[in-house]
């Protein structure tokens, strides 16, 4: 009974597994259509969720721009300028031109090329879209604030930690339009302050920021690993939890317009939205109560490209979805990490990791260690399962004797009760629970799966070496030796441990292995490593209850024959 029981834990896990690998579609690579535009419209009176609001950012100058009420005057550049804000942590570039970012390139994390990672869209030059464009219901006045030069107080700032700089972009025309935005930038952080006032004919009105084309750079081989981290898209808070559209869903016209007509694109009262991937965001703090955000399709229906827009930021984190940096800068955006449905236990085992790597700097060796220490927890779970699975497997030459004796008992119903409550009460006389081999390893299920995300969506393991050939613990094993080692071990333990089943179940339980392996194959080598360590605990801890059993029986035997 218990390994009908293992059977279905196997099954479940690898039902979730193939999943991942046979139904996550890959993320198709952007291309470079046309533009159009897609309006959004503001929706009243819905319900409010938040819980935490942001101060105001005004500063006493911003404040004394935004109540300017002189005559219409023209403010503008003559010339397109760019301009560079260069911290400990990024290099941003923006442009006068429509006053947007061109570049944010993060200098603590690399590349596939070892350069300093892009996270603006590298196709947004052939779009002409670049993030923090600014959308109405007006597209003739949108190109115009898009396009024109701006006013900007400040070229360069070079920030260290602490020390903070302040560009202001400004645009005015006679005829009343003037366009303001206002960034403050801190030295040693991802975020930034922003302030945006617009007019139009003179009168006031809240714009969308955008964010897109899609996000980052990402190589072909970086969409196949999103495939297990949840691809790319908008996530936006609360809702009253996070609800994330992911732009691979939505590569088909029918499934898109399904969505707008629903209205599932446009979110109101949000506290935070954000364009994500596996490891970095773009993240929008909104003054909640005015906020809105709509995710958009644009271009062909063979190639769209995707955006978020978002009205009234205040606050804007564009960098890695670190764990400490996030719960650091609060609005619980620790929830952008996609732990799972075990995620508590995911963020358990990432603290935990994460001090044992401050001990011993390579996070292969803190995979090894962390594993070490949760088969220690759990070794007293492992021993009482092993024990009942050892009993069990003493008990079937008397079960098969019962089985022998109700021979009918497959179509006769009659004996099959009598069968088991035979059974049953052989259980009962020699202290055996039928379901002690299974208990304590489905009390581990969350555990491992905590694990399994952890390793997949923790930037910590992204480009982490362990050793030799094995340069990052986030991508797969290129000459696949761990997988092919994980294999071998998981059917020696195989092998090792007791088992009650039949025959044909028992082959079955030995043909496991290999499927795993080549499943395996294509999963991160941090997550290989993981169950590779697991299994020779495993068949450790298997080859001491197999001496201890073997010395029992060889003490019960020479007890026998003294007597």
């Amino acid at each position: 009974m218990e390994k009908r029981v293992l059977v279905a834990i196997v099954l479940s896990f690898l039902v979730l597994v193939l999943y991942q690998l046979l139904f996550m579609k890959k993320p198709q690579q952007p291309v470079t259509p046309a533009v159009s535009a897609i309006e959004s419209e503001k929706k009243p009176g819905q319900q409010i969720y938040g819980k935490e609001t942001l101060p105001p950012t005004k500063t006493p100058q911003a404040k004394e721009l935004a109540e300017d009420k002189r005559a219409p005057q023209q403010i503008s550049a003559q010339t397109e300028k760019q301009i560079l804000i260069d911290t400990s942590l990024y290099q941003a570039v923006w442009s006068n031109k429509g006053g947007v970012l061109k570049s944010w390139k993060l200098k603590k994390h690399k590349n596939e090329e070892k350069e300093d990672l892009e996270l603006v869209p590298l196709h947004s030059s052939d779009l002409n879209t670049y993030p923090f464009s600014l959308r109405t219901d007006d597209s003739s006045f949108d190109n115009t604030i898009n396009s024109v030069f701006y006013q900007s107080s400040n070229l360069n700032l070079e920030l260290k930690e602490g020390q903070t700089g302040e560009v202001r972009l400004l645009y005015a025309d006679n005829e009343g339009t003037r366009v303001e935005k206002i960034l403050t930038f801190q030295g040693g952080k991802y975020d930034f302050d922003i302030q945006i006032n617009v007019w139009k004919y003179g009168q006031k009105i809240e714009p969308g920021v955008l964010w897109g084309p899609g996000f980052g750079n990402p190589s072909s081989s970086e969409l196949k690993q999103q495939r297990f981290g949840g691809g790319q898209g908008m996530a936006v808070f609360p809702t009253p939890k996070v609800k994330r559209l992911d732009e691979r869903k939505f590569i088909q016209k029918n499934k898109w317009e399904s969505l707008v007509i629903k209205k599932e694109n446009v979110f109101y009262f949000v506290q935070w939205a954000a364009y994500e991937n596996n490891y970095f965001t773009a993240l929008f703090i909104t003054s909640f109560q005015d906020a809105s955000a709509t995710f958009l399709r644009e271009g062909p229906e063979e190639a769209p490209h995707f955006l978020l827009s978002v009205s009234s930021p205040q606050k804007v984190y564009i960098g890695p979805k670190d764990f400490d940096s996030l719960v650091e800068f609060g609005f619980q955006t620790k929830r952008l990490i996609r732990f799972g449905l075990f995620g508590f236990i995911s963020e358990i085992l990432l603290r935990a990791s994460k001090f044992i790597h401050r001990i011993v700097p390579n996070w292969g060796l803190s995979i090894i260690i962390l594993t070490l220490i949760i088969k220690i927890i759990f070794f007293p779970l492992t021993y009482s399962s092993m024990r009942s699975m050892a009993k069990m497997q003493e008990l079937q030459p008397k079960i098969k004797a019962l089985r022998a004796k109700y021979k009918k008992s497959k179509t006769d119903i009659a004996q099959r009760r009598k069968m088991n409550e035979e059974v049953m009460r052989l259980y009962k006389e020699q202290g055996v629970n039928p379901a002690g081999g299974c208990l304590p390893m489905l009390i581990q299920i969350p555990v491992f799966w905590g694990f399994f995300r952890l390793l997949i969506v923790a930037i910590e393991f992204r480009h982490s070496p362990f050793i030799f050939w094995i340069t990052d613990l986030s991508v797969k094993d290129p000459f696949y030796v761990t997988p092919i080692l994980m294999g071998l071990t998981q059917f020696i333990s195989q092998k090792m441990t007791p088992t009650s089943a039949d025959p044909a179940q028992t082959r079955m339980m030995l043909i496991m292995p290999f499927v795993f392996t080549f499943i395996f194959m294509s999963f991160p080598s941090g997550l290989v490593l993981y169950w590779l360590t697991n299994n020779v605990l495993q068949i450790g801890q298997q080859y001491i209850m197999n001496r201890l059993k073997q010395k029992k029986k060889r003490e019960s035997h020479g007890k026998r024959r003294k007597k």
